[in-house]
């Protein structure tokens, strides 16, 4: 399921350690990117600094996911509010 608008686009995240690009990131894209870093972290052979950079990363990838979902939510709640 695809969440499209500003109440779902994760826009409000700056300040909160999420770069710009991860802000602009649709649900899928973050998800995707999400997915990689924890294989990437799993699979070992990284150095301490990159294992960080990876952390860091995934962090602002899963704050973006979770508003993306928390808007979702929010329009989900409220047409079934209107249709009550």
């Amino acid at each position: 399921m695809s969440v499209s608008g500003s109440d779902a686009s994760g826009a409000s995240a700056a300040g909160s350690g999420a770069s710009a690009s991860s802000e602009s990131l649709g649900y899928e894209q973050a998800r995707d990117e999400l997915i990689d870093v924890v294989r990437r972290l799993e699979a070992g052979g990284t150095t301490l600094e990159e294992s960080l950079a990876l952390w860091e990363r995934g962090e602002a990838l899963a704050k973006v996911c979770r508003r993306w979902l928390e808007g979702a939510r929010a329009r989900l709640d409220a047409a079934l509010e209107a249709e009550g």
